[in-house]
């Protein structure tokens, strides 16, 4: 299987840019999620104009109530929950139906919601969604830890209270990549020597807008460039990129792009980011260490993708296998007489 035949771009036209939600109003509060989580105190927030410092109050909001509820140490849950939230799409002529819908639900039944979504994009790019497995694998233990469910459950009132879907659940890419909320929550849940230890310290976005304004314009940017960040963190420079693309009219759908980092739990926030800022179906994101290999592990990262994809072809042919065959023997069975009906 070729590259082209794996990662083919489809044709998308810039549509006209509605003004932000968090640009206009606050964030919906819902009475639900005080009724339902009263361990989590009720706050009236202003969401801020500037799209990044919404982001970070986000992070700041979620990190609160995950340690405030004794979720624990691992924090690829307080990850991965707000990676799903991310991934949903709360449109703005539906209203806050899809937010009012998850506060009411109860701390046990949030696992089975986060393995919906992931699954529902799992089909799209399995290469991406297996990348982010340290962000999702915990929703699948099926004997859960009930501290940690009600922490999750804090967590998720805390972010969709704080304006989560206002910047992540537009229907157009533009305006669910105007900031990177995974970013300030991972190095916020880090601790400092952790951190430190890594070596992790990720660009700012004010920094990396301004980067891609500089370096990026139309003659620079030409039909099939590859866009490669071998140190990409969660994702933070290839979103300015895509921003400043789609400001001048280009689609990120016709650029290769390929993010790389050591750190398993960065790329899989980077791995869920490429699919919220809709970077396009040629957009790989690897783990591996970009100094020990000569092409900072590309060639390893494309064969794990094109593996995920003939993965998922092959559970949709067995699980259409199956179907077919139980549709065969359903009519069968309509057509075959009872016994009692057959003369002797």
């Amino acid at each position: 299987m070729s590259d082209d035949e794996l990662f083919v771009p489809r044709p998308a036209t810039p549509a006209a840019r509605p003004v932000p939600a968090w640009a206009k109003k606050s964030p919906p509060k819902s009475k639900a999620a005080i009724r339902t989580a009263p361990k989590v105190a009720a706050r009236k927030y202003l969401a801020p104009s500037d799209p990044h410092e919404h982001a970070r109050k986000i992070a700041e909001n979620v990190i609160d109530a995950w340690y405030q509820s004794f979720g624990g140490s691992s924090i690829d849950i307080p990850l991965g929950t707000v990676g799903a939230l991310a991934l949903l799409r709360q449109p703005k002529e539906v209203g806050s139906g899809l937010a009012d819908w998850i506060l009411n639900l109860q701390p046990h039944e949030l696992p089975q919601l986060f393995k919906e979504i992931y699954l529902g994009h799992w089909i799209k790019r399995p290469d991406l969604i297996n990348r982010a497995l340290r962000l999702h694998d915990w929703a699948w233990n099926p004997d859960p830890d009930k501290q940690q469910l009600r922490a999750v459950h804090a967590v998720t009132h805390r972010a969709i209270n704080t304006g989560l879907l206002d910047l992540t659940g537009h229907d157009d890419p533009y305006w669910r990549s105007e900031s990177d909320v995974l970013s300030p929550l991972l190095t916020g849940l880090r601790h400092k020597s952790d951190k430190k230890w890594r070596g992790e310290y990720h660009t700012p976005a004010c920094v990396t807008d301004l980067m891609a304004r500089v370096l990026v314009d139309k003659d620079f940017a030409g039909p099939d460039m590859a866009i490669r960040e071998p140190a990409v963190g969660s994702g933070t420079m290839l979103r300015s990129v895509a921003q400043r693309l789609r400001d001048l009219n280009l689609n990120p759908h016709d650029y290769t792009w390929y993010g790389n980092d050591v750190d398993s739990l960065a790329a899989a926030c980077a791995a869920v980011n490429t699919i919220i800022w809709d970077l396009g179906p040629r957009a790989l994101i690897g783990c591996a260490d970009s100094l020990a290999t000569e092409d900072g592990g590309y060639a390893q990262t494309l064969a794990e993708a094109q593996d995920a994809f003939k993965q998922r072809d092959d559970y949709v042919d067995t699980a259409s296998a199956i179907v077919a065959y139980r549709r065969a023997f359903r009519l069968l069975d309509q057509l075959m007489p009872d016994k009692e009906d057959v003369p002797a």
